[in-house]
């Protein structure tokens, strides 16, 4: 039995090759996600164990907030020599690094990156664990001077005796640079300019006696543990957050991991669509195989091999076909994960593919996806083959399937599509956001599952209807090929789910973005009252001289700034709550649309008071008039009375969860040292917007990072960034189309091998090679663009209650993209035609004696 499965095997690869494609495409996405995570992560590890001081002091970080304040921690100067004294510290390094800053050449153009990652202003205290090194010029003494890593200076085209400004927070300057330094490990993409360490207090930090951080290196002898407790104890834990080398280099590999999880998850995200897809083309294969091998599996039994035997023979060829492809995918994804460290090189994180790490559980998951996959979808068709009786040798073959009644799937897919469709019903009608998602997670599942399930149930009324202008549009070759897709609506309905599951998708995705840009645009509409929006293109705060700038550009009527600030609240039912505040100037009603279910802005505004989102109050038992204790960073607290109740939909997005806000006083005494996140302009009277524009962006040349925004650009904005989501499902929705062309061409290929004699025997009778092509590619058009009805389908219904989901949070409005709907489905009829091109092709050049003549 061996021997004949090995020789099966080899004889039918042709087949399988197709089927290995799909295996490839999954493993190679896991393993290249986990080969490059694991590149990525064992890189920095090192860069932060080699840069990290034996011994840090840090303020103390007891609250985080989700959007930048603009303030920098800081600790006093004169700790250092305050530590220096303890037993055990050989040196103390006070350091200065910020990166709330933007550096401009003559151009006033950044010459920082544009990838996402910082600008960072260090003071030039080198030590052995300094990750750069001067290679030409010296280094910055006293003010003007400073030095520019080698990398931003070749990207930028920026060399010695060039002069940069530095926007910082306490005020502008300028920097002649007198020297480059090069990085002596992995530049992880940033952008560094060192200052003169006096220098760097006074303008990064507006302080000489305060500095950002404290090194500590430990005598011969101590530990970095035994210090780090001698330290704690001289300063105290209180304020300051105490760490050794290895929590510092964890404590930093924690806060890039967000950024290598969006990667990996993304991966993983295409490995999963591969799996799910590839799962459909492994069993279509398999089913059609053993159709086609039904003789020879007959002949087996009758000669004595046993029902498990067979099974065992058909399994052990999806172990080897799993084997292959495991193979296969784990070569294409060390390839691929080489492509990644390429990619991010070309954005700055020069990563080094020597360098790359093949861990030992990549191979392991490599293989377990690549076999487990194949084995657990070739198993049906096993035991479909381990039933074929031995008399099946004296038969002709068969084709499994055909004529079989479909009554099981169509108890199991009603039962799980009631359920389904239960839970998506109790999505839609769900008060509480965390229920209705889990409701729409279940829903979506359930669905998908009872679509698969019921789907050749599916198949003779559909297509039936799809493929019902056929005779018409093409006589007797668009009938024949309508009916040879209704022939077996169990293979019609596996070789159409692959694509459905794609079209599915992206249906879901592009209804729930589409209702996503029209709340948004709404609530722009309704609530943003200003004639200008200035931010930050990253949203990052600015300095105070931005705010100057814009006062004083003519036809500036009104200014109301807003300023973010991290907190912490007590509320009446015992919860505390971390979050994020938004400051605001007195004047907010002037600019922005508020709808209050109780109070005003102005006695939100006042000092001692907030302003609290109605919903949140409500379920955490505030009430108007209620006196909440309120924590801020540093450990300073205020007890603040709620002023005002918003209606969270129409309030504009005021702070974040909670919707917290209080006036610009407010924050100001209790974060001092924070800057304005974005300022709201109307312009004066007698000046219309038309005009004020182009004088605000004269006005805030020098500041390239610093944008002017109307409504038109705020709703742009939006947008884009629910396109990148969106970009991100389409590319999900290529690979699916991808594996699932493949699906159809085996389909077709192996359907056109199955019916040979049937096509030598038309050829025979006048049908042309024309035609015979045509019929084929009818057949793969109907079957294609049923898959794109029933996953448009579903999709438009998971669409909907995601809709339901996010009007919990606001976005009420419902849109359903039509053009994109109608696009996928044209597109769709595109797939079959290039998918029916070889089958196709194949099938019109066989010989017709001989395809009459084939068993």
């Amino acid at each position: 039995m061996l021997k004949t499965t090995l020789r099966s095997f080899l004889a039918h690869k042709g087949r399988l090759l197709l089927s290995a494609l799909a295996v490839v495409l999954s493993v190679a996405f896991v393993a290249g996600s986990l080969i490059f995570s694991d590149t990525v992560t064992r890189t920095f590890d090192r860069l932060f164990a080699s840069t990290s001081a034996d011994v840090t002091i840090e303020a103390k970080q007891d609250l985080k907030s989700a959007v930048p304040t603009g303030a920098v921690q800081t600790v006093p100067a004169a700790l250092a020599d305050r530590v220096a004294t303890v037993d055990g510290v050989a040196a103390v390094h006070p350091d200065v690094s910020v990166e709330n800053i933007t550096v401009v050449d003559s151009r006033n153009e950044s010459v920082g990156p544009t990838t996402g990652a910082p600008t960072i202003a260090n003071d030039w205290n080198p030590t052995d664990r300094s990750p750069v090194k001067l290679t030409s010029g010296h280094a910055p003494h006293g003010a003007g001077e400073a030095l520019l890593d080698a990398d931003t200076a070749d990207k930028k085209h920026v060399r010695i005796g060039d002069t940069l400004t530095v926007l910082a927070q306490p005020g502008t300057f300028k920097v002649e640079i007198v020297g480059i330094a090069t990085f002596t490990t992995t530049n992880p993409g940033a952008a560094l300019v060192f200052l003169d360490p006096a220098v760097a207090r006074t303008e990064l930090l507006g302080a000489a006696d305060r500095v950002t951080s404290i090194s500590l290196d430990t005598a011969p002898g101590v530990s970095d543990t035994e210090l780090k407790r001698r330290v704690t104890a001289a300063v105290g834990a209180g304020s300051y957050e105490v760490r050794t080398a290895d929590e510092q280099a964890k404590s930093a590999a924690a806060d890039l991991g967000g950024f290598l999880d969006v990667i990996k998850y993304v991966m993983l995200g295409f490995a999963g669509i591969a799996v799910l897809v590839g799962v459909f083309l492994i069993v279509n294969t398999f089913s059609m195989l053993i159709a086609q091998r039904t003789r020879e599996l007959g002949l087996l039994r009758a000669l004595g091999a046993d029902r498990r035997q067979v099974r065992r023979s058909v399994l052990t060829e999806a172990v080897l076909l799993g084997l292959v492809g495991s193979t296969l995918g784990l070569a294409a994804g060390i390839g691929l994960a080489a492509g990644l460290i390429k990619l991010m090189s070309a954005f700055g994180m020069n990563l080094k593919a020597t360098e790359m790490v093949v861990g030992w559980a990549t191979p392991v998951a490599s293989y377990v996806v690549g076999v487990g996959v194949t084995f657990v979808a070739a198993y049906l068709p096993a035991r479909r083959a381990a039933r074929v009786s031995p008399m099946a040798a004296l038969a002709d073959a068969d084709i499994a399937g055909v004529g079989r009644p479909l009554k099981v799937r169509a108890v199991v897919g009603s039962v799980v599509g009631a359920l389904g469709a239960a839970a998506l019903a109790g999505c839609a009608t769900a008060t509480k956001t965390a229920s209705a998602a889990s409701l729409l997670g279940l829903g979506v599942v359930l669905t998908l599952v009872a679509t698969v399930i019921a789907g050749p149930l599916l198949v003779r009324p559909v297509i039936r209807v799809l493929g019902g202008a056929f005779p018409a549009l093409f006589g007797s070759v668009g009938r024949m090929s309508q009916r040879n897709a209704l022939r077996n609506p169990r293979r019609t309905g596996a070789t159409a789910s692959a694509l459905m599951v794609g079209l599915a998708l992206v249906g879901g995705m592009s209804v729930a973005s589409a209702s996503m840009s029209r709340s948004f645009d709404q609530q722009i509409d309704r609530t943003l009252g200003a004639d200008f929006v200035i931010q930050n293109s990253n949203y990052t705060p600015f300095s105070q001289e931005v705010t100057d700038r814009v006062r004083a550009t003519e036809g500036v009527g009104l200014v109301v700034r807003q300023r973010f600030a991290p907190v912490a609240v007590r509320l009446p039912d015992g919860k505390r709550v971390e979050t994020t505040a938004a400051g605001y100037d007195a004047q907010v009603d002037q600019v922005a649309h508020v709808t209050y279910a109780g109070g005003d802005s102005a006695a939100a505004l006042a000092d001692g008071a907030m302003g609290m989102d109605a919903k949140f109050a409500e379920d955490h038992g505030v009430r108007l008039g209620s006196v909440v204790p309120v924590e801020f960073p540093g450990g300073r607290r205020t007890e603040l009375k709620v002023g005002a109740l918003t209606d969270q939909e129409s309030s504009g997005g005021f702070g974040t969860q909670g919707g917290l806000f209080f006036g610009l006083g407010t924050v100001e005494r209790f974060v001092p040292g924070g800057q304005d996140s974005a300022l709201y302009v109307n312009a004066a009277a007698g000046t219309g917007a038309d005009r004020l524009r182009p004088r605000l962006e004269k006005s805030l040349d020098p500041y390239p990072q610093v944008q002017v925004r109307d409504q038109a650009d705020y709703k742009k904005l939006v947008h884009d960034q629910i396109a990148v989501l969106l970009y991100l499902v389409y590319a999900l929705l290529g690979l699916a189309i991808v594996i699932a062309v493949l699906g159809v061409v085996n389909t077709l290929a192996l359907s056109v091998v199955e019916r040979t004699r049937e096509i030598g025997l038309l050829r025979a009778i006048g049908l042309a090679r024309r035609q015979l092509r045509r019929m084929i590619r009818l057949e793969s058009v109907v079957i294609a663009v049923f898959g794109a009805v029933l996953g448009l389908a579903l999709g438009l219904v998971w669409g909907v209650c995601t809709q339901q989901v996010l009007a919990l949070q606001g976005m009420k409005a419902l849109a359903i993209p039509w053009g994109t709907i109608v696009a996928v489905v044209i597109g769709s009829a595109v797939v079959g035609v290039v998918a029916a091109l070889l089958p196709a092709l194949r099938a019109s050049r066989m010989n017709v004696l001989a395809a009459i003549a084939h068993e």
